[in-house]
């Protein structure tokens, strides 16, 4: 689009006729009010008028969550009266933030929404000093850079809570779990199942619940039942988001507490070969726009 633009420029300059150089910056800003902030930062290298309504506060607040002073002084310990512009403000908050120990909190840079992320690590998780049961596994395919690795247990049970002041919106609270202990070997992704059983005998239980009252759940197999020893399945080797609930947030200046599980505490049987990695809070709007493809990760 910014060369076909930066084309009718040229042609219009040519011609000696008016053209998107002759738009008034007030316009421009007005236009840019409905575009994604990464649409106006490729906008702004058109011309001037574009570069300078890209920079107005009036166009960068629009893009801020609504309580973005309270996240600022809570992330970064920065008051937004200083002398900083929206669009600094927008930037600093668009780069992940950690917080409280291993989580981490940033604005979607397309939408503007809230999103959050907590460690395996920030968890309670039963059993997770005894190496017998789990272990911890550096990797990239995390962004915290480590994974929980559980080999076997009869109790399993993952907890966890957190306290923030979200902007008003819908939430939806996922997991992130694998099947199976995966590495890289002669540069090669590699996944081994040697540990990986009992999640097609019982259901997992996933819960949530916030302050103010609300309550979600589900139960999920994780595996699918392997006939004679078989391996294949489609849930195993892969990273999957297992949906819990949505809550919904109507105040933007409370903090908001959400305690969250995954258990199978059916001890008739052992449960391994499975990586819990995170839990993540993502606005709707943000998981409907990466469910039709119009969101990276």
């Amino acid at each position: 689009m910014g060369a076909s633009l930066s084309s009718l420029i040229d042609n219009s300059s040519r011609n000696a006729g008016p053209g998107l150089g002759d738009i008034p910056e007030c316009c421009v800003a007005c236009v840019f009010l409905y575009l994604t902030p990464p649409e106006i930062c490729n906008l702004a290298r058109l011309n001037r008028a574009f570069r300078g309504a890209s920079s107005s506060d009036a166009v960068w607040m629009t893009k801020l969550p609504s309580n973005y002073q309270i996240i600022l002084q809570l992330l970064l310990q920065l008051d937004a009266d200083q002398n900083r512009s929206k669009k600094d403000i927008f930037a600093m908050l668009s780069r992940p933030i950690s917080f409280d120990g291993y989580k981490l909190v940033w604005v979607d840079k397309y939408t503007g929404k809230v999103r959050m992320s907590v460690s395996a690590r920030a968890m309670a998780i039963t059993g997770i000093d005894d190496r017998r049961y789990w272990t911890w596994i550096p990797t990239e395919e995390s962004r915290f850079n480590v994974v929980a690795y559980l080999q076997q247990i009869w109790w399993f049970e993952v907890d966890g809570v957190v306290k923030f002041p979200f902007p008003p919106d819908i939430y939806l609270l996922s997991f992130r779990i694998h099947l199976g202990k995966f590495s890289r070997r002669l540069g090669r992704r590699v996944t081994n199942f040697e540990h990986t059983h009992g999640w097609d005998i019982r259901p997992v239980k996933f819960e949530m619940s916030t302050s103010n009252g609300q309550h979600a759940s589900t139960e999920c197999f994780l595996d699918d039942p392997q006939p004679d020893g078989a391996i294949i399945s489609h849930r195993r080797g892969c990273w999957i988001e297992y949906k819990v609930g949505e809550f919904i947030v109507s105040e933007s200046d409370a903090e908001t507490e959400i305690r969250f599980s995954m258990k199978q505490i059916d001890c008739t049987h052992s449960k391994g070969g499975l990586c819990v990695d995170s839990i993540s809070i993502t606005p709707l709007l943000v998981e409907e726009r990466r469910r039709r493809g119009l969101h990276k990760y």
